[in-house]
């Protein structure tokens, strides 16, 4: 067993600001161009902010939310809150007026950063409701209302001012007093089911999670540098993301935009992301795309290298025996055919980090391929976040890899994922019932379904999204989705079925492969609401949907289906700020067409 490197998240970045203090930590763009932070500034800009928020009255164990895109800022105003032995709140910034106004009050926070006035707007829109609001802080400058005074980022760290040795000694008390098993945040999980809870994390909690995901992956270093584009509001990028960063000295790079992040991999060369699956299933099919587009010659010297590649990533990495010839034919795909395709993501990956949702394992298989490995892993906000991961000396595609360090994971009766471990959540904010019912027994219950195989752990599906059709089968729909989207001509879909004779799907068609077969079919429309309902477009999906239906068991087959001309968004409530299909809300806003595919049916 490892002993703990620190007390504390603060302590782990005063330690390294002294370690690394001229090594560059944060990178982001003022102004059009690229700034950096060195360890030392980092470090003293977090004291400036831990000052401003001591002359605030902010106490040990006070609430303070932070309501923000991703910004050098976050991460700063984070660290000067933990410092002061105070509780980050994070709230994601797509989040409604009502849902930021919920988590407030639910939590107490009394004062609130804001990446600007858009995100204050919110605020001020249900000012009346949030009673105990004293203070917003913004990291950018603009005139506020009375009833909700505000000042900026600036003011309250006094940057103009630095920090004395006095002021240092006071803060660094306060750090000192910090217990590993105090708590660190206060994460409101998504909502896909019902009120978000308050997940409470400890220093504890996430400390173990960075020590054990270092040394069992051997992934990053001080000499790495990771792009940082998902919600720091999501524990997958904040610990992963953030703190992992801090714990091994390396430097933390803050995408302009998640539609930026191709052309920032080409302006920053990243070495390490965090992503979601959703994502690479973009890339995957885009380079197919591309590849499809090639000569014949080209093409087929394509799918020769990606043959080899699968043999030789399958002799190289799951089966442990090399082979000489192997190696010198992958050497030849490589220069070839994957070098070109790496020099997309900048030239620099050397690999990336998955969670949040299952990834389908031809496009893992895939990223190992080209030389840019996914290291695929599993975890909930409740356990800050993994419990699993795939790594360079264990990797089974399809699974979500071998449990931590001091994490015991076991299958229930049901199906169900249960885990004991440092990284398991000290309860739910406030609420007795919901921590009790998820934790019995010692083990925490996770709400997935899996099971364990050599050691490797496979999720099937989220227990509560588990199809129970008419029939009494209990169906997964997430791998039947996952299946939808491999076809070329699919770029999203949601498979629905509950209490019903057979299975149903919504089908969001791959736009610009639509756009072509229009083209080529010499098919008239007027928008794309029209041009779905076409008979030759209804007609190719069901032939699609038939190949696809082949390769499953009869009642897992989709026999009815609606093509919907628009994609599922976090702007349209379809989706969580990480990219997971609300199953409730997309069912009640489509419930008609849905139902409709049941009326009259003859199964």
């Amino acid at each position: 067993m490892s002993s703990l490197t620190y007390r504390s998240v603060p302590d782990m970045l005063r330690s390294n600001a002294k370690v690394f203090s001229n090594r560059l930590a944060l990178k982001y763009r003022k102004q059009g161009v690229f700034v950096t932070l060195t360890y030392a500034a980092y470090y003293e800009r977090a004291l400036m902010v831990a000052r401003g928020l001591g002359k605030m009255g902010v106490k040990p164990g006070d609430r303070i939310a932070v309501l923000s895109e991703n910004r050098a800022g976050w991460v700063i105003a984070d660290m000067g809150i933990l410092c002061t032995g105070g509780v980050t709140v994070p709230i994601y910034p797509t989040n409604t007026p009502e849902q930021i106004e919920y988590m407030i009050n639910h939590s107490g926070a009394r004062i609130v950063f804001v990446s600007g006035k858009f995100q204050y707007t919110k605020l001020l829109k249900v000012r009346e409701a949030l009673p105990k609001l004293e203070l917003v802080v913004s990291f950018e400058r603009f005139l506020g209302n009375p009833s909700l005074p505000v000042t900026t980022f600036y003011q309250l760290s006094e940057i103009d001012s630095p920090i004395t040795a006095e002021e240092k000694k006071e803060i660094e008390a306060e750090i000192d007093r910090i217990e590993p098993g105090d708590m660190l945040t206060l994460i409101y999980t998504s909502g896909t089911t019902g009120v978000p809870k308050g997940v409470m994390l400890s220093h504890n909690n996430i400390l173990t999670n960075t020590q054990y995901l270092t040394e069992q992956s051997g992934a990053i270093d001080m000499n790495d540098t990771l792009l940082s584009f998902l919600p720091l509001s999501h524990i997958l990028e904040r610990t992963a993301g953030y703190y992992m960063t801090i714990r091994n000295g390396a430097l933390m790079a803050f995408a302009d935009s998640i539609e930026k992040v191709p052309e920032n991999m080409f302006e920053i060369r990243p070495t390490v992301m965090v992503c979601v699956p959703r994502l690479f299933e973009k890339i995957y099919h885009r380079i197919f795309e591309n590849a499809h587009q090639m000569p014949t010659i080209k093409r087929s010297l394509f799918h020769w290298a990606v043959d080899v590649g699968k043999k030789y990533v399958a002799a190289t990495h799951i089966h442990k025996q090399p082979s000489s010839l192997l190696n010198l034919k992958y050497r030849v795909a490589d220069r070839l055919i994957f070098s070109k395709v790496r020099a997309k993501f900048g030239g620099n990956m050397k690999l990336f980090c998955s969670g949040g949702a299952p990834l389908d394992k031809t496009i893992n298989e895939f990223f190992w391929v080209i030389g840019i490995p996914i290291f695929e892993g599993y975890g909930l906000t409740e356990t800050s976040p993994a419990l699993s991961f795939n790594n360079f000396e264990h990797i089974r595609f399809g699974s979500v890899g071998v449990a931590l360090e001091q994490t015991e994971l076991k299958i229930a009766e049901d199906g169900e994922i249960l885990v004991k471990g440092p990284q398991v959540m000290l309860g739910y904010y406030n609420d007795p019932v919901a921590t009790a019912e998820a934790i019995q027994d010692g083990w925490f219950r996770t709400g997935d379904i899996g099971h364990i195989e050599d050691g490797f752990l496979y999720i099937t599906d989220r227990k509560k999204e588990l199809i129970i059709t008419a029939g009494g089968k209990n169906i997964a729909p997430q791998p039947i989705e996952n299946e939808l989207k491999m076809d070329k001509y699919v770029s999203s879909a949601f498979v629905y079925g509950d209490r019903k004779p057979f299975l149903t799907a919504l089908i969001v068609p791959n736009l610009e492969r639509l756009l072509e077969f229009a083209k080529e079919k010499h098919i008239h429309y007027y928008e794309l609401d029209d041009l779905v309902m076409h008979e030759p477009v209804q007609r190719l999906f069901e032939q699609r949907l038939a190949e696809i239906n082949s390769r499953l068991p009869p009642y897992e087959t989709i026999k009815k289906f609606v093509l919907l001309p628009h994609d599922f968004s976090i702007e349209g409530g379809e989706l969580t700020p990480t990219l997971k299909l609300r199953r409730k809300i997309i069912y009640e806003k489509y419930k008609y067409k849905i139902e409709d595919l049941y009326i009259d049916h003859s199964n």
